[in-house]
């Protein structure tokens, strides 16, 4: 004889259906979320072999230590290199200046001049060119530290002076200083 909804076995049958549904719900919830985890796992692991989630963790820090180390032995090699430009460097000429003035208290339109080139270190040379109507004599000096091996005139005082403070040299310092 068939039941009918209303009997026990039908009420029973009605909320053995409904509990199914609402069972039915959390585990659609579920694949949801499995599915999105696996998109998020495909992103980080990508589209190659299959591995699981701790296996490309360690591969991610194999990676991270090799790229470090090569990092490093590139940094120390570029300090080697950095260093070796650096004292090249040190003999090239960093300071210079030229001062103009009239050594004879001429009017010959500031005609001599005194110039110096140095290096990082001071160091270096000052050349000195003194015009006068029929001639004309070229002086060198060797400068260590900012200071004359020889006696500097003031006119090459004021070069050195200038090259060093990276100031600007009046036209008429040097050659008054001299009178």
């Amino acid at each position: 004889m068939a039941a009918s909804i209303t009997d026990t076995q039908g009420i029973i049958a009605i909320a053995a259906a409904a509990v199914a549904a609402a069972a039915l719900l959390p585990c659609v919830a579920l694949g949801l979320s499995l599915r999105r985890m696996r998109s998020a796992q495909r992103l980080v692991l990508g589209e190659g072999e299959r591995q699981d989630v701790v296996t490309h963790a360690a591969a991610m820090q194999e990676a991270f230590q090799a790229l470090s180390a090569y990092v490093q032995d590139t940094a120390l090699r570029l300090d080697g290199r950095l260093a070796g430009v650096e004292t090249a460097l040190q003999g090239t000429l960093a300071h210079r200046a030229l001062v103009r003035y009239d050594a004879y208290n001429e009017l010959s339109g500031h005609q001599s001049m005194s110039i110096a080139l140095l290096d990082g270190t001071q160091s270096g040379i000052v050349l000195t060119c003194i015009h006068h109507r029929d001639q004309a004599r070229v002086y060198g000096k060797q400068v260590r530290a900012g200071q004359g091996e020889l006696e500097l005139s003031p006119e090459e005082a004021e070069a050195v002076r200038v090259a060093v403070t990276g100031e600007a040299a009046s036209a008429g310092d040097a050659a008054e200083r001299s009178a």
